[in-house]
């Protein structure tokens, strides 16, 4: 089904029929549920606080699915007990342990917490968590809380899980990409490897039909639905005076804090219990929480420290009120809450495949997550939403956010994918399939780095770059940054470039990592020191030395050494100033970018580009944070991206030969070729030709002649004879051309150009000894003259002969093998046409009489004999009597 069976040819055949493993491994519940009614021994009684919730009532159903199944879905609102109380039920009913993934460090410890608290038991006994760089509990736990990301390299590692007898993938409808692989991952070790592995997954939304279809493989999975008894919540609509809450950029328009300030300050006036304040971000939840100094106000986001993130979570005997992200949205329960203030807005991952951008985006938040928060404020008593936007912009809200598979990048996902052998989720069952571009944009770059070979494959070098734990550009900077700035300077660099809340800091990241260094911000600063040791844990095996900075690094500059760093991560983001004295600059990448007027960074002539985001509508990015490089150093970190070619072109008229050395898109030298290649300089001037068009060259009547009579002979005979309108003569511009264009090196040697000539070598042979036969370029008549046919392509050609010179023809000429009659303009003395026709012998009967009676008073000395057939025909006048 995916990359285990590669891996492991036992398949499902090694435990027998593919639910005879898991039957053999419940019997003994089996049994015991024969004797008594469903009972649990570490779920608490429903006396215990906090044990009596909505989603106990489905717990037997719910283990019965399991029991029979394998799988089961279970839909049940945020805050009605499906993290706490369903491990613990299943860890009753299976035995071994259960593993609990969450899609956020926060809810990870939050859960446990919970756990512990539910069973009377410190942390680490019997309940325990790990995410990375942190951990509680050792071997034999029953209930293991994980984040889903953990999880995705633990099963990497170990596919069995071994002792592990069930896992519980929650929030599943908030569509995180680790849990969309984790999920696709479960189901592919049930079909291949171990069909007694339980898998449940939890969903706060009922849109579980894809979900239950993917989990159940042959059958969809059962979905048992758990109902709360929520209170009433009251919403108030409250949009600020403001025609946008966003400002161009994407960033939060201040006035929008001011007005979420001022509605939690309603809020509180008007209802009792705690408030829960949405905003989209960090940045916002500091703006609001100084707008309401003086008041019990408690910031909650994913970066806290422990404690901080605990005393927000924690009931308080006094009101409070908390402002937080949509990380409370569904995977944290916040006690005593009754009352919602929503800003609406989110930030989402955004990815600009074109031009290799990613960034947190602010967005509105969609329907079902607006309803999700609401929700807060009814769970223990009548609540009350006040909403920051009309209930007209509510009715324009999408329906659901977009899965981040859709939106995001995909070059760790891509990564994993290589590693379990499925490239690309071949053979995986995903919720939805990556998008191609997005997928091919990060399996590209997986290449550069030599993370997988041609075929998608992961490398060995990719294996290193996994066990590093960052994203596969933060894995390469590490890996080749530590020979060039030593080990331990290498990856505190990229430990900071790990934490994106670092903006507070400005973009001057040599700048930024002093101040994590001096410990300004001691909560950034302990993040920091965290993820530096932690990387040195990732590397000490297979990765770069752990030691300190190797010989002949030590006299790189700190300032450099950054650049060094975030070069070897972002390549494509290696970027050179525009002009002398300006703040953009051109990435080699292609985008352009600007930094802030006011920023350090504006006197830098180079710089490695970390971060930078686009706002739609503008052509540059705006570079958020950088360090300074040197051309030398840009050559060594974006290498692969150098290229010298001889560009030959047609320019203004004229052939430009230049000799340019490039660094992906920046050009780093353009210099005069001195002797350039004919073959090119031939196809340059054809391009120009194209281009340009065929007026560039000079057509003589000869040469527009000789053109209307091959395309009438392939207008009336075809195939030989070639088509010489605009587009064919353009695309064949070598076969009949190709020889003149040797020596042309401007327009005016265009013009020197024999057009004439150079179509001849169009004629096809042997049919070209007839051309003149087949479309003559002149016709004899019966008064001797060779009288020129116009030819006009398609048209039948068109003789212009005064009327006395074809006295005594019967019947007008034909060309072409006599299949197109020629057309007669049959002209008076003075030279005009009298008449047109391919029909003499009906223009002598019926027309030439009314021709003679008009003209001949006119003409005397032009001969105008009654019978014109037995005339003799002459160009000449009479002489005078």
């Amino acid at each position: 089904m995916g990359g285990l069976g590669a891996a492991n040819p036992r398949g499902v055949g090694s435990l027998g029929s593919p639910h005879g493993g898991w039957r053999r491994a419940v019997a003994p519940f089996l049994a015991e549920r024969e004797k008594k009614s469903y009972r649990s021994s570490v779920l608490p009684e429903p006396s215990v606080p906090g044990a009596d919730l909505p989603v106990r009532a489905v717990l037997p159903a719910t283990v019965d699915a399991v029991r029979e199944r394998g799988t089961a879905v279970l839909v049940a609102p945020p805050g009605s007990g499906k993290t706490s109380l369903l491990p613990l039920a299943l860890a009753d009913a299976l035995g071994g342990t259960i593993i609990v993934a969450e899609p956020r460090r926060m809810a990870t410890r939050a859960a446990a917490t919970r756990l512990a608290a539910l069973v009377g038991e410190p942390l680490g006994r019997r309940i325990g968590y790990a995410m990375r760089g942190e951990r509680s509990g050792g071997t034999g736990l029953r209930v293991e809380v994980v984040t889903t990301g953990l999880l995705v390299r633990r099963l990497q590692q170990d596919p069995e899980l071994r002792g592990v007898s069930a896992v519980v993938i929650d929030e599943c409808h908030e569509r995180h990409l680790d849990a969309d692989l984790l999920l696709a991952l479960c189901v592919d070790i049930r079909a291949n490897l171990r069909d007694d592995l339980a898998v449940v997954a939890t969903s706060a939304t009922p849109d579980t039909v894809r979900l239950s279809r993917v989990l159940g493989a042959d059958e969809p999975a059962p979905v048992i639905t758990a109902t709360a008894a929520l209170f009433d919540v009251a919403t108030e609509w409250l949009p600020p005076p403001l025609p946008t809450p966003l400002l161009p950029g994407g960033r939060v328009d201040p006035r929008l804090l001011d007005h979420v300030a001022a509605v939690v300050r309603r809020a509180t006036a008007e209802n009792d219990g705690d408030v829960l304040v949405f905003v989209p971000g960090e940045a916002e939840i500091g703006g609001v929480t100084r707008r309401l100094a003086g008041q019990n106000v408690l910031p909650l986001f994913g970066r806290q420290s422990r404690a901080e993130q605990e005393r927000a979570l924690a009931p308080a005997a006094t009101r409070r009120i908390v402002v937080t992200t949509s990380v409370a949205e569904s995977s944290l329960t916040v006690p005593g809450v009754t009352v919602v203030v929503d800003s609406g807005l989110a930030r989402e991952p955004r990815t600009d495949q074109a031009r290799g951008l990613g960034a947190l985006v602010t967005c509105r938040v969609s329907r079902s997550s607006a309803d999700q928060r609401a929700g807060r404020a009814g769970r223990e008593a009548p609540g009350r939403v006040y909403r920051c936007w009309s209930a007209t912009d509510h009715a324009r809200l999408d329906d659901h956010p977009a899965p981040e598979i859709a939106i995001a990048d995909l070059a760790a996902f891509a990564l994993d994918l290589a590693a379990w052998g499925a490239p690309a989720g071949a053979g995986l069952a995903l919720l939805d399939a990556p998008p191609a571009p997005a997928m091919a944009a990060a399996t590209e770059l997986l290449r550069r780095i030599d993370a997988v070979d041609d075929d998608g494959r992961i490398t060995e070098r990719g294996r290193r770059m996994r066990s590093i734990g960052a994203h596969p550009r933060l894995a390469r900077a590490l890996l080749d940054g530590a020979p060039r700035v030593g080990a331990d300077r290498a990856r505190e660099v990229v430990a900071m470039l790990s934490d994106d809340s670092g903006r507070s800091f400005g973009d001057d990241l040599p700048a930024r990592w002093r101040a994590l260094r001096r410990g300004e911000d001691r909560s950034a600063t302990a993040r920091w020191r965290e993820e530096t040791k932690r990387l040195g844990r990732g590397t000490a095996t297979g990765g770069p030395s752990g030691g300190p900075d190797v010989r002949g690094t030590r006299g790189v500059p700190d300032d450099l050494a950054a650049g060094i760093v975030v070069g070897l991560a972002y390549p494509d983001r290696v970027a050179r100033v525009r002009g002398s004295g300006s703040a953009t600059y051109q990435m080699s990448g292609g985008t352009g970018a600007a930094l802030d007027p006011q920023s350090p960074l504006r006197t830098t002539t180079w710089l490695a580009v970390a971060t930078a985001d686009r706002a739609p509508g503008r052509a540059d990015a705006t570079i958020r944070a950088a360090a300074p490089i040197d051309e030398q150093t840009a050559r060594d970190v974006a290498g692969d991206l150098v290229s010298t070619t001889d560009q030959i072109r047609w320019d203004d008229g004229r052939v430009v030969t230049r000799r340019v050395e490039r660094l992906g898109a920046i050009v780093l030298g353009d210099v005069p070729l001195a002797d350039p290649d004919p073959l090119l300089v031939q196809a340059a001037v054809r391009d120009g030709i194209r281009r340009s068009g065929l007026s560039v060259l000079r057509w003589s009547e000869g040469a527009l002649a000789l053109r209307e009579r091959l395309a009438f002979c392939h207008a009336h005979l075809g195939a030989p004879w070639p088509a010489v309108d605009d587009g064919a003569l353009l695309a064949d511009l070598e076969e009949w051309l190709g020889a003149e264009l040797a020596s042309v090196r401007s327009s005016r040697d265009l013009a020197r150009i024999d057009v004439a000539s150079a179509l001849r070598r169009l004629l096809p042979w042997p049919a070209a000894a007839r051309f003149g036969e087949l479309a003559p370029e002149r016709l004899r008549v019966p008064s001797g003259s060779e009288v020129r046919l116009a030819y006009d392509g398609v048209e039948p050609p068109v003789l212009a002969v005064k009327l006395q010179e074809v006295f005594g023809w019967t019947a007008a000429p034909a060309v072409a093998d006599g299949r197109v009659p020629v057309v007669l303009h049959l002209l008076s003395p003075a030279r005009r046409p009298v008449a047109i026709t391919s029909d003499l012998a009906s223009f002598w009967k019926r027309g030439y009489p009314r021709v003679r009676a008009d003209l001949r008073a006119r003409y005397p000395r032009h001969p105008w004999p009654e019978d014109p057939l037995t005339a003799v025909p002459t160009g000449r006048l009479r002489p005078r009597g």
